[in-house]
């Protein structure tokens, strides 16, 4: 098996969201309208950025930037995962192949949660140092800040991808999830994965745990900035453009962190399948 799996004949196959052929169908178009309107969104608000010029600002490079790496995401995940609920689960996928969806979803999933900082840090800037906001939100920073989260999602991807793909794997190779999901891969090894674990555990905390308290961090200053206001309509206007982002946070660190940081001995299949689920088809959407 091991021969097999270094000339690349290792296939996988996703576990069936329903073996019914009557039920399967639904399943199909119910995640088939989710990605679509998934597509639909992120492309109106991409083209709405580009077209109105009053919103050609430095800062809107990030919120240009973000539909993009939405509309990356779910279509590195909702096509594959259509064709194998029509398949049945029977559908194969080669180990390279996996290696290159597992690859996409670290480097855009990654560089969206950076990206989330660099928008708090822009609103934390125009929030606490109004007056400044044209000379530090600078057309230079702002696209050294948006390139940069796609630089560290590539830091992040290429050597967890790399790790995962040299694992030997023999015997039963279903992968107990809709996609090619790191934990649900290293699962099927048949050797020691304690440092692959551990790497994934490194890089989550990299990834979620660091942009998120710079992300608490920020919006601390910005809510400590509001309750000084004078102005009731000017506090209601400013919680109400952070709570929107806040929900779109807890969103996006919430499916993370209960999916990949938490020890790998209480991971549970059924748990990381429906977590993806949501976010992958109607948090996207």
């Amino acid at each position: 098996m091991e021969e097999e799996n270094q000339t690349g004949g290792v296939h996988f196959h996703f576990h069936p969201f329903s073996t019914d052929p009557g039920v399967a169908p639904l399943i199909f178009v119910a995640l088939l309208l989710l990605y679509l309107g998934s597509l639909v969104g992120n492309i109106t608000i991409g083209l709405t950025v580009w077209r109105d010029c009053s919103l050609h600002t430095p800062s809107t490079s990030s919120f240009l930037f973000w539909p993009m790496l939405e509309i990356g995401y779910s279509t590195n995940i909702a096509p594959l995962t259509l064709a194998s609920i029509l398949s049945m689960g029977q559908m194969l996928i080669s180990l390279p192949a996996c290696g290159a969806q597992m690859f996409f979803f670290i480097l855009l999933g990654g560089s969206d949660c950076v990206l989330l900082a660099v928008m708090a840090y822009d609103r934390y800037v125009a929030s606490c140092h109004p007056l400044h906001y044209n000379l530090i939100m600078s057309w230079q920073l702002c696209g050294q800040m948006t390139l940069g989260s796609l630089g560290l999602g590539f830091l992040l991807s290429l050597p967890l991808t790399i790790l995962i793909c040299l694992l030997p794997f023999c015997g039963h190779n279903e992968i107990y999830h809709f996609f090619c999901d790191m934990p649900a891969v290293t699962r099927l090894a048949c050797a020691d994965t304690c440092v692959h674990e551990a790497a994934l555990y490194v890089l989550g905390v990299a990834a979620v745990a660091v942009p998120f308290l710079l992300i608490c961090l920020s919006n601390g200053c910005i809510v400590a900035t509001i309750l000084r206001m004078n102005s009731a309509e000017g506090k209601r206007r400013a919680f109400s453009t952070c709570s929107s982002h806040l929900i779109v946070v807890l969103l996006q660190y919430g499916s993370c962190t209960l999916i990949y940081l938490h020890p790998s001995s209480s991971y549970s299949p059924e748990e990381g399948w429906a977590v993806s689920v949501v976010y992958t088809f109607f948090y996207q959407c």
